[in-house]
């Protein structure tokens, strides 16, 4: 009965800010930033690393900031047990592959689902939406590019561990980008492999891919447009600039992620290990994926992850957290310059936040209280402690600015007695719908 109603409610609340979405003006380039695993602390503590302070991000002040729920269907979130109860919010998480299909589809599913409701049938995502607007879209990931986020806002299949079949369907969608890690012959450190292997895209579909026959259909026309593939990191900075191919497919030149899986010290500080330099970080990507993007006259709808905050911190380590969470957080800070210097706010909408909150992140000496941070200076490790190697239930912040961003004030479920008011994650796939009206 309770979930009923909270489902009620937030389709109340849903109902009314579509209602003041309808009189806006449609945004031209929709942007969503997912930091995967990335809870208030993670934000925080990248924030005490790279500045000293614990909100350095510009993002942090953007003019909506609101809570966000993520529970997958048949989960639920009580603000009272979540600060009475430590271990309230290790029950019942959602995984990323639910979180992204309420994100991108404005429904509920089951974990593991992509882009499919519970009846397993598929749900409209807000790319294909605006692909049919005549928009262009995409996806970007420091992770595999069929990996659970990505996938879920491309496309859809009953099972996110399908990872050849998800990638073969997102190479076959309308989409005009899809980058990210996955290389079939490089390893995590960005070495060539003795042996090729072909764990998220199949080889008849890489050899395609490679040869430069891989297409389909993207603009409708009846013409299938062929995928042009770039892997190296100086072919990512060039594509930022100047004259662009229609579709880009950028695969990496690395396995599982960009940088979080290279070798060396996992435990060491942040930045302490070298990084693989054969691959490009997210704003280079970004960019480049706004280049293809901006051809179209009617603008773009993408989403943007940084995958391996996750990863990170279901491994509890501190320090590659950071360095994914600082190089997210630079991505949005290049987005935020671009949308200054090629467009402007009042024709884009940006919204940062996350899927999930991965690790129970909280500062020292925590359980069964609550204890901050603590920071330690710019370039410093600060204070933190981890109290789950899997997703929790806890709130994630959610900003947003630009031309409906105000819409998420109008949708709030209920406040939290700690981070105020908050929103369901299905609400940004609904503001994203009612702004593509």
């Amino acid at each position: 009965m309770k979930h009923a109603l909270r489902l009620t409610l937030i389709t109340i609340t849903a109902l009314t800010a579509l209602a003041g979405c309808a009189q806006a003006q449609r945004p031209k380039y929709v942007i969503v930033m997912i930091s995967d695993g990335c809870g208030y602390n993670h934000v925080e503590a990248s924030s005490l690393y790279q500045f000293g302070t614990p909100e350095g991000w510009a993002y942090q002040h953007f003019p909506v900031r609101v809570g966000m729920a993520h529970f997958a269907s048949g989960g639920g979130y009580d603000p009272a047990l979540a600060w009475s109860d430590f271990n309230y919010v290790k029950k019942n998480p959602t995984d990323s592959a639910a979180a992204a299909t309420a994100m991108a589809c404005g429904v509920k599913t089951y974990s593991g689902a992509i882009g499919v409701g519970l009846d397993k049938q598929p749900l409209q995502n807000i790319l294909e939406r605006a692909e049919e607007i005549g928009m262009a879209s995409g996806v970007v990931t420091s992770v595999p590019f069929c990996h659970a986020t990505p996938a879920g806002f491309l496309t859809h299949d009953a099972s996110r561990g399908n990872y050849c079949a998800i990638a073969n369907s997102m190479l076959m969608s309308k989409a005009e980008i899809v980058m990210g890690a996955g290389h079939p012959l490089y390893d995590d450190s960005g070495k060539l492999r003795p042996e090729a292997k072909y764990a998220y895209i199949a080889q008849p579909q890489w050899d395609q891919l490679s040869a430069g026959t891989l297409a389909s259909d993207a603009n409708g026309d009846s013409t299938p447009e062929a995928w042009k593939l770039i892997q190296t990191k100086a072919e990512f900075a060039a594509l930022a600039e100047g004259d662009t191919p229609t579709r880009v497919a950028g695969i990496a030149q690395v396995g599982s992620t960009l940088q979080s899986g290279r070798a060396g010290d996992t435990k060491a500080d942040a930045f302490a290990v070298p990084f693989n330099d054969n691959v490009p970080d997210l704003s280079q990507m970004t960019l480049a994926a706004f280049n293809v993007l901006d051809n179209d006259p009617d603008g773009f709808c993408i989403m943007i992850e940084g995958g391996a905050i996750d990863w990170a911190a279901h491994s509890n380590l501190p320090g590659r957290m950071i360095e994914e969470e600082v190089d997210f957080s630079k991505a949005v800070e290049a987005v935020v310059r671009w949308v200054n210097r090629h467009s402007n706010w009042s024709e884009t909408l940006l919204i940062v936040t996350g899927d999930h909150e991965t690790g129970y992140l909280t500062g020292p000496g925590s359980d069964p209280e609550w204890k901050p941070l603590v920071g330690n200076g710019q370039g410093r490790m600060p204070g933190m402690e981890w109290h789950s190697g899997n997703h929790t239930n806890s709130l994630l912040p959610l900003y947003a600015k630009g031309v409906g961003a105000d819409g998420f004030n109008r949708m709030i479920v209920q406040r939290d007695p700690m981070r105020g008011p908050y929103i369901d994650n299905t609400s940004i796939a609904k503001l994203i719908f009612a702004a593509l009206r």
